[in-house]
């Protein structure tokens, strides 16, 4: 079954990084969406790493009409059932299984699944996804490698995620099978924490001019 591109898609191509963020109080959630959306990232991805996850989601998706909120670190399908219910319009997952398939299969959430080896890429490619996670990317050989499989696995599109950062990020976009990165620079937990919301921001700004 195919992987509703449609919905994913505009997601990926509307800007050069997602945020990957861990909410760790539900209070933080709203002002740095709209710390984030204001800096031109609209599109964040809140990661299910923390008990407050769930309910983060669920007050962005609710407060924040600007913001594209997607749900990371998505195990399994009843973590893909509690945070498509949350209001995520996208799920990532740092890889892939027959139960995560099947649930994707059956919701209106698109789900971009992780992969590394041609091997996983090639049986995801079966299942009808062409846009793929690649996690954790630096530690599975970074640019490099993902640049590798640009010829023997065309038509496949990443988010390189894991690793990436300010320093390497163009490096990564300028690949042809890049479509954008996935980081957690532009919210750094210091400034979460402290309430540097103007500061998260000019990151997510300067973020946002990033290109290839």
């Amino acid at each position: 079954m195919p992987q509703k591109t449609d919905l994913l898609l505009p997601v990926l191509k509307g800007q050069p990084v997602i945020p990957v963020i861990l909410v760790h109080d539900v209070a933080h959630a709203v002002p740095l969406a709209r710390a984030l959306a204001k800096g031109g990232l609209p599109a964040i991805e809140i990661t299910l790493r923390t008990p407050a996850a769930l309910d983060a989601i669920r007050v962005v998706a609710a407060e924040v009409p600007e913001a594209i909120v997607g749900a990371g670190t998505i195990l399994n399908a009843r973590q893909y059932e509690e945070a498509s219910a949350a209001g995520s319009r996208f799920i990532v997952s740092p890889g892939a299984t027959p139960q995560l398939i099947e649930a994707a299969r059956d919701s209106n959430v698109p789900l971009l699944p992780g992969a590394i080896t041609p091997g996983e890429i090639m049986a995801l490619r079966e299942e009808g996804y062409t846009m793929l996670k690649f996690f954790p990317a630096e530690q599975a050989g970074g640019a490099t490698f993902l640049k590798s499989l640009a010829s023997p696995l065309s038509g496949t599109m990443f988010c390189p995620t894991g690793g990436v950062s300010a320093a390497n990020a163009r490096t990564y976009l300028s690949l042809p099978n890049v479509v954008c990165v996935g980081g957690s620079w532009v919210a750094p937990e210091e400034h979460v924490k402290a309430g540097n919301w103007d500061e998260i921001t000019r990151l997510a700004a300067d973020a946002a001019k990033l290109a290839g």
